[in-house]
């Protein structure tokens, strides 16, 4: 996923640091971009550079003749393909400059290209070739300074002093250094964008199910009114025109409602942002919700006081007693049902009751409903219990906290 957002993005994919023996594996995506600019930018100052650091070294290094320039114009060329192919790169540069370095011509910026060619391997995630290549050229160096001095020009060359050593081995580790902490940095800035993905799907996936929930509850609970009194009409069409009549009401009430509600919910998805028109339902409805239920043919005895509880509680505690009531409605042989509202301290206490018997083998089953409300309680921090009772009928049980709080 993050490979293609990069690729959409018009980056290439980071390379993580891999195995020895894929290290060295030329697999750069031909697509990275090639770095003209900067490129240009140091065949210009190489040379430029070079020649500078010949006069202030002349009569102790070799002059720069042609095949030195060549070698300055190879080393530069080569950063060209830095990005595709890091480790040939970061090896032809160092050969390079190992083959200046003994022909005796002056110390100066052609070790730049293999700084920037060390760095961009480093960077790509091929950090054993970019040190091996290093380690390398400063055998090379040794080597040159220390022993083959005798046989390669400049004639008369002296072995290279330890202050110049201190001065190579400083450069050395401010290289590493620099380079590390761009591949550092640039993983930390990956491993970043993920983690914001990862949260951003993670949003989407809680808002979907939030407004998934939010349908299931307006439109079960109206569907099912609206299902046994279409059966009521139908049955008293013709011998109770007046009892017809009232379940038609009652029909027109409740999809009223709920167009109502699913209006609401969609609002919000067309203006995330905005404010809701409507305040969210809470258990101060539930009078309206007991006489929907009486409607259906229900009787529903409320126990207790309605507690004050949070926004986020209080319509949790609604969706769950709403669903509950539905599920009496279209699961119970029963046309009694009893909502218990307690607080005991920081939690609310909500049970649901009713005397059975099941009219379906699914009455106690986990289907949307019921799951629906396990995710609503889990997401507060509270619990659900559901299950038939021991003398029989169905019970919900909710223990939610008053006030809200995300639960992780």
């Amino acid at each position: 996923m993050d490979e293609q957002q990069e690729r959409r993005g018009g980056g290439r994919p980071r390379r993580w640091p891999r195995p020895w023996a894929d290290d060295w594996a030329d697999d750069e995506p031909r697509t990275a971009p090639w770095p003209w600019r900067s490129t240009l930018l140091l065949t210009v100052l190489v040379p430029a550079g070079s020649t500078f650091a010949a006069h202030a070294q002349q009569g102790e290094r070799a002059a720069l003749d042609p095949f030195a320039r060549v070698l300055l114009l190879v080393a530069c060329g080569l950063l060209l393909w830095r990005r595709r192919h890091p480790v040939a790169v970061v090896f032809g540069t160092a050969v390079t400059a190992a083959v200046y370095l003994g022909a005796g011509y002056p110390y100066g910026p052609v070790f730049l290209t293999v700084a920037v060619a060390c760095f961009a391997a480093v960077v790509a995630g091929h950090r054993r070739a970019a040190w091996t290549a290093l380690g390398i050229l400063c055998a090379v160096h040794l080597l040159v300074a220390h022993w083959l001095y005798r046989w390669l020009p400049p004639a008369g060359d002296a072995p290279a002093s330890f202050a110049q050593e201190i001065v190579v081995t400083g450069w050395v580790v401010a290289i590493v250094a620099v380079a590390e902490l761009a591949r550092a940095r640039r993983e930390q800035w990956a491993r970043d964008r993920a983690e914001r993905a990862q949260a951003a799907r993670r949003r989407a996936d809680e808002e979907r199910l939030r407004i998934a929930r939010e349908l299931h509850d307006v439109l079960a609970h109206s569907l099912s009114v609206i299902n046994v009194q279409a059966g009521v009409g139908l049955a008293l069409l013709d011998s109770d025109p007046d009892q017809a009549r009232t379940a038609l009401t009652t029909i027109k009430s409740a999809s009223k409602e709920a167009l109502g509600e699913v209006r609401q919910v969609l609002d919000t998805l067309r203006a995330p942002g905005a404010a809701p028109r409507a305040p969210a339902p809470g258990l101060d409805r539930l009078p309206e919700l007991v006489e929907q239920a009486a409607r259906a043919g229900l009787t529903v005895e409320v126990l207790g006081e309605r507690p004050r509880l949070s926004p986020g509680t209080d319509l949790a505690a609604f969706r769950i007693v709403q669903e509950a009531l539905t599920n009496v409605v279209r699961h119970s042989g029963s046309r009694h049902a009893r909502v218990h509202l307690e607080r005991a301290g920081t939690v609310v206490r909500l049970r649901v009751d009713d005397d059975g018997p099941a009219t379906g083998a699914d009455a106690g089953g986990s289907g949307n409903g019921l799951a629906g409300m396990r995710e609503r309680a889990a997401a507060l921090g509270g619990t659900i219990e559901a299950g038939p009772r021991p003398d029989g009928g169905f019970r919900v049980l909710a223990e939610l906290p008053a006030e809200k709080r995300e639960h992780r």
